[in-house]
C-alpha cells in the first residue's frame, strides 16, 4: 500500500512541468545560486544500509546530497560554509536552513534528519526543494525544551551547547532534536539574533552558528505548569 502511494506521487511529478517549476523556484533568475529538487528520505535509511550510528546522523542538521550536487556547487561561487534552504513545495511558508554532511546519496535523492522532515511535513519519498543560502552569523539564540524531562538531566545547558556543535544553522520556529543517554529531546527555537542585531527585510530569521560566539538562553519548557502558590495561613 505504501509503495503504491509513493509510485502515484512519482507519476504525478513526472507529468508536471519541471522546467516551469524550477523557474518559479529560482524566482525567474538563477545567478550563482544552487537549486534543485530531490526525493527525500530520512538518514536512518542510509545509516542502516552503511551500518552507521543513526543517532549521530539524526542529532544534527546535516543533509546528504548526491555527487552531482557537488559538481554543480563547484561551478558556482558558493560562500563557505555551505548553507542550504529547504522547502516543501506543499508548505512553502516554512523554510528551514541546514548544512551538508556528504555527497554520497543516490542521484535524485536526499537524506536528511527525520526531525527536519517532521518540521517540513514531509513523508518518505516526497519532493523537497533545496537551494543554496547565505545567512548571517548568530550572536544569540533562545531555546525552549518541549518537555520538562530535558531540564532534569545533569547540566542540560552544557549538553545542549555540546550538541549544537553538530549543527550549522538555527531557524526561528523550528523544533530540533537531540539525543542524550539513549533518549531523544525536542528543543524549540524561540528566537535568534544575527550580528548587527537585525535581519535584512524579507529575509528568514535564520543564523549560522558555525565558529560563532553565540549566547544561549532558555525559555521554560513548553509543558511547564507553574504550581499555584499556597494561600497564606
Amino acid at each position: 500500500q505504501k509503495r503504491r502511494s509513493l509510485e502515484s506521487r512519482r507519476v504525478l511529478w513526472t507529468r508536471a512541468d519541471w522546467r516551469g517549476a524550477m523557474n518559479m523556484f529560482l524566482g525567474g533568475g538563477g545567478g550563482d545560486v544552487f537549486a534543485d529538487m530531490y526525493r527525500c528520505h530520512s538518514v536512518s535509511l542510509i545509516a542502516a544500509e552503511q551500518q552507521r550510528d543513526p543517532e549521530r546522523l539524526e542529532s544534527s542538521d546535516k543533509i546528504i546530497l548526491p555527487p552531482s550536487a557537488l559538481e554543480k556547487l563547484a561551478h558556482l561561487e558558493i560562500s563557505y560554509p555551505m548553507m542550504f534552504e529547504l522547502t516543501n513545495p506543499s508548505y512553502q511558508a516554512i523554510r528551514l536552513h541546514c548544512g551538508v554532511l556528504e555527497f554520497i546519496a543516490q542521484e535524485g535523492m536526499i537524506y536528511l534528519p527525520y526531525w527536519i522532515m517532521e518540521n517540513l511535513h514531509l513523508a518518505e519519498g516526497d519532493i523537497l526543494h533545496v537551494r543554496s543560502a547565505t545567512i548571517p552569523k548568530g550572536v544569540y539564540v533562545k531555546l525552549q525544551p518541549q518537555t520538562s524531562d530535558f531540564v532534569k538531566i545533569s547540566n542540560p545547558k552544557a549538553v545542549l551547547e555540546a550538541t549544537l556543535r553538530n549543527f550549522s544553522a538555527l531557524t526561528k520556529g523550528e523544533v530540533i532534536r537531540i539525543f542524550y543517554n539513549n533518549k531523544k529531546y525536542d528543543i524549540g527555537v524561540v528566537e535568534v539574533k544575527p550580528e548587527g542585531g537585525r535581519f535584512p527585510p524579507r529575509r528568514p530569521q535564520a543564523v549560522c552558528i558555525i565558529e560563532a560566539d553565540v549566547q544561549v538562553d532558555f525559555a521554560p519548557p513548553a509543558d511547564y505548569v507553574e504550581q499555584p502558590r499556597a494561600a497564606p495561613a
